[in-house]
């Protein structure tokens, strides 16, 4: 099984990609992470129909990188919050299906509603807000721990 974290945003401090990095590369070979980042839209203000074209045209590009037939997780503050055990659950189900994983992070202004609407899981990685930058490390750490579960591994202990 195969996961893809589709995230709105580019150039991203060095630190953030060392985080991302070093968990991606902790993963076990059965299930690579791999991130393809999403140029964000200009927005022009911050009026609504602004705020929703931007949205509508981040989510064109979001939709042009999941791979195909890939399982959508898309991260949103109001999702469910799962405990890393849970989430160990969840690969498990999800490595039964077949099929890749994607998990999609939105840029400043959150996700399109149809990107949601379409999502398998609306995951939400706490109720703080976190950067859009932390977020990617805290979603590559909390996969790595899940698969360490999965496996017996002892990098988990709580």
């Amino acid at each position: 099984m195969k996961c893809t974290i589709v995230a709105v945003g580019h150039r991203m401090p060095a630190w953030i990609a060392a985080g991302f990095d070093e968990y991606a590369r902790r993963m076990p070979r059965e299930m690579p992470v791999r991130l393809a980042e999403i140029k964000p839209e200009a927005r022009g203000d911050d009026s609504p129909g602004a705020i929703r074209r931007v949205l509508e045209v981040e989510a064109k590009r979001i939709r042009a990188a999941l791979p195909a037939q890939s399982l959508c997780v898309a991260l949103d503050e109001r999702g469910t919050q799962l405990a890393s055990r849970e989430l160990a659950d969840r690969l498990l189900d999800w490595r039964m299906s077949g099929r890749d994983l994607a998990f999609v992070i939105g840029g400043a202004d959150g996700l399109d509603a149809q990107i949601k609407a379409d999502a398998a899981l609306l995951w939400s990685l706490s109720r703080l807000t976190l950067p859009h930058g932390l977020v990617r490390v805290v979603l590559a750490e909390q996969l790595y721990r899940a698969a360490t579960i999965v496996q017996g591994h002892p990098y988990h202990r709580a």
